[in-house]
Parts: C-alpha cells; structure tokens; sequence
C-alpha cells in the first residue's frame, strides 16, 4: 500500500462510506425473497448474503472498475473535487431512498453524480461518450434481461413441475440458499467494483498511484465495506421487494434469483456495470407475470419506476451543486 497525501485518505474514507451504503441499500435485492418465502431466516440471510458479497469481488475481476473509473472521464477532469462531488452526491440520494423505502438504483446514482460534477467543473465535454454509452446500454438494457429471464425461468419451472406434490416448494426453498449466494456473489463482484474504480480513480488525480490500475488493498477494502453494510440490512426495503409487488412464493424467489444471478454476473464480466436493484426487482416482477399478469401490484411498480427516471438527474444535480460549493469553498 503506497503512502496517501490527506487528500487520498479521505476520498478513500468518502469512497468505502458509499460502498457500505450500497451494501446497506442493495442486501434486499439479494435476501428480501429468501426472507419473504421463509427459506433462511433474516439473520442467517443476512450473515450468507455478506460474506458472499465480499467473496465475489475477490474472484470474477475487475473489469467494471475499469470502466468506471477508467472509460467514462476524460483524464483531464479525474480531480479530487469531482470525485468528492460524485461520492456524496451518491450517497446523499442512497440514504434519502433507503429512508422512504424505494429500491432506487446506487449505480444511476454514482454515474448521475460523475456527470453532474463533471459537466459543473469542465463540461459535457469531458464526458467520455463511447464510456458513457457503454454505462447506460448496460443500465438500460439488464432490467429487461431480468424480467425476460425471470418470466421464462418461472414457465420452464411450472413445465418441468407439472403434476408434482406440494412438497415440490421444499426444493425450491433449498434452491433459493444456492442461487440466493450466488446473487450475492454477483452483486458483490459488480457494485463493489464501481468503489474499486472510484478510489482507483482519486489515487491517480492525487498522484498515488502513475497510472490506472486496481491495488489488492483497493479491492479488500471495497469488498469488506460492502459487506458489512449488507450485514446491516435495508429492512425497508427488503418489505418492498419482498412483499409488495405480490405474495412471493419459493418459485417465484427461485426463479427471480436465478435471472438476476446470470444477468448481474455477465455484465460483470463483460464489465458493464448494470443496477443490480433494477435486476432485481424485474426479475420478481417477470417471475410474478409469469404466473399470471394481475398477480403484480402494477401501482408498486410504477412508483419504482418513476424513483429510477429521477435518479441520474436527482444525483447530477445534487453533484453538481456539491462540486461548485467545493470550488466556492477551497
């Protein structure tokens, strides 16, 4: 580990803080339907989800780091005050959603922060735009991967399954501890990679590092803050995406999990860094419609919907504003 001028100590500080804050807003996207159906308890959930969550990291990569941190600015704006900016604006619109209970995106979050901090202090033209497309395909794109995913998993479950007792939910319980871990190590390997780039990104604008690449301390320390934040829990919403879309049976948590596992661990090794919440609640909502399409309470949906639309310009602005008091101030 190089030595840190003060400034890098505390981008790091500001960096790991919003990764312990994904964790905390992102554990309902891995454990609210193995809660929901009652395949572990919230505690062992929790516990299971956390050290998965800290393992993928450490084992698929760091390709979507690289695109973050690497593919998206031009390096004449990689500077402290932006990196700063992008941070809390992140975190201050995580928190504010964790507070209300709406499964919003941390990813749009992050990236809106970037582009409002960066178009504040050097315009959109320091904006990456091959980067940048790359970025929002994948955002764009992985939601419908999940509900597709989810809604044809849930018909080829009901097909294999026909005529099978009830005890068939025995096994779809069972299943959901795998691909609940498995989700977990997902999630794990693509959102604690945005940090990893983030912190990456600070060291070379402070002069710790020549050039781009992921330290081994820059991605323990990422994987542990991301861990332990989803050790915590976000109970809101994990009631959110555990209940309130529809009853949520062992199928249903079985099938969700799985979509979102194969979706979120691709782009991860593609390194497209894709909104594991929008993964996540698509797939239960496709797994839902699946069954039968009144099954979903549309009106939640919406709602998230809506939360999803707000959240690059909520956070650009909130980025923005905090890189021009940054500048006023220092």
């Amino acid at each position: 580990m190089p030595s840190l001028s003060i400034e890098a100590v505390l981008l790091v500080i500001i960096a790991l803080t919003f990764d312990f804050f994904n964790g905390l807003h992102d554990s309902s996207n891995v454990v609210a339907t193995v809660i929901s159906t009652r395949a572990l308890s919230p505690r062992r959930a929790l516990w299971m989800a956390a050290i998965a969550n800290g393992v993928g990291p450490l084992v698929f990569g760091v390709a979507v780091a690289t695109t973050i941190g690497h593919e998206v600015v031009a390096e004449r704006a990689v500077t402290i005050p932006v990196v700063y900016a992008a941070l809390l604006a992140a975190i201050i619109w995580n928190v504010f959603t964790l507070k209300v209970g709406i499964p919003s995106s941390t990813s749009h979050a992050l990236i809106g922060g970037i582009m409002g901090a960066v178009w504040a202090g050097y315009g959109f033209g320091a904006i990456e735009l091959a980067g940048l497309t790359k970025v929002l395909a994948a955002l764009f794109f992985s939601p419908i991967l999940g509900m597709l995913a989810g809604y044809w998993i849930v018909r080829l479950s009901f097909f294999l399954a026909r005529g099978a007792t009830p005890h068939v939910n025995t096994w779809f319980q069972r299943g959901q501890i795998v691909t609940a871990a498995t989700l977990a190590m997902s999630h794990g390997s693509n959102d604690a990679q945005k940090t990893m780039g983030i912190i990456t990104l600070g060291l070379v604008a402070t002069g710790s590092l020549s050039h781009f690449y992921v330290p081994t301390w820059v991605i323990l320390a990422s994987a542990g803050a991301i861990a332990f934040g989803t050790l915590l829990g976000g109970w809101s919403l994990i009631h959110t995406l555990g209940a309130k879309f529809y009853r949520v049976r062992p199928i249903h948590g079985f099938s969700a999990q799985t979509a979102s596992s194969a979706v979120i661990l691709g782009a991860a090794l593609l390194g497209g860094p894709v909104s594991t919440t929008h993964v996540v609640s698509s797939a239960i909502v496709g797994a839902g419609s699946a069954e039968r399409v009144q099954k979903v309470r549309w009106g939640v949906v919406n709602n998230i919907v809506v939360s999803w639309l707000l959240t690059i310009p909520a956070s650009g602005a909130i980025g923005a504003l905090i890189y021009a008091l940054i500048h006023w101030m220092f």
